[in-house]
C-alpha cells in the first residue's frame, strides 16, 4: 500500500507527515533534512510514499492555528494500528489528556490499565509514531518536570508553555 507524505513548516521544525488509507500513520518534527526523517519513518512502516503537497493543506492550517494558540484539538484521523499492546493503550490514554494539562507517567499507566507500567509509558511516548497529534508532550515526570520529547526538552517546554499561555482560549 503506498502512503502519501508531506512536509509542513512549523515553529518547532518541519513536520514530516505520512498518511495511509485510514489516516495519519506518522508525524515527526525535524530541524534537519526532512527527506532523511521520511526515509526512517517509511522503513518502520515498510512501505513507499508518494508526495501529496495539497493533501495536507488542512493539517497545515490546523498546525498554524495550534501554534498561534487558537486550536486545542486536531480534526485528523489517526491510524495507530501499527502500535500494539500496552503501548497502544498508553497512547490512547495520552490522547485524553486535555489541552494545557499534564499527567505523570504513572497516571497515564493507571489510565491505560497498568498502574505499575510508568516506564512502559515513557517508552510509548519516546517511540510514538505520531507526535503532537498524540500529545505525548503533556506527559511529565512525577515531580512535574517536563522530561524529554524526541530528544529535545526545549521543544517540550515550548509546547507546554504555548498551551499554558493559551489555556483559557476556546477554539
Amino acid at each position: 500500500m503506498p502512503f502519501a507524505f508531506g512536509f509542513l513548516p512549523s515553529p518547532i521544525g518541519t513536520a514530516v507527515v505520512v498518511r495511509g488509507d485510514e489516516g495519519i500513520v506518522a508525524l515527526r518534527f525535524t530541524d534537519s533534512a526532512p527527506e532523511q526523517a521520511l526515509e526512517r519513518m517509511l522503513a518502520g512502516l515498510r512501505g513507499a510514499a508518494l508526495p501529496d503537497p495539497a493533501g495536507f493543506d488542512e493539517l497545515a492550517h490546523q498546525l498554524e492555528e495550534y501554534f498561534a494558540g487558537h486550536r486545542r484539538t486536531f480534526d485528523e484521523a489517526l491510524d495507530l494500528s501499527a502500535t500494539r499492546g500496552f503501548a497502544r493503550a498508553a497512547l490512547e490514554a495520552i490522547r485524553r489528556i486535555p489541552y494545557a494539562e499534564t499527567a505523570g507517567y504513572g497516571e497515564v499507566a493507571a489510565a491505560a490499565g497498568s498502574p505499575r507500567a510508568a516506564r512502559a509509558v515513557g517508552t510509548a511516548c519516546a517511540t510514538t509514531p505520531i507526535s503532537l497529534l498524540v500529545p505525548v508532550h503533556r506527559v511529565v515526570r512525577a515531580d512535574g518536570s517536563p522530561g524529554e520529547y524526541g530528544g529535545s526538552p526545549e521543544v517540550k517546554r515550548h509546547l507546554l508553555a504555548l498551551e499554558a499561555a493559551h489555556g483559557a482560549v476556546r477554539a
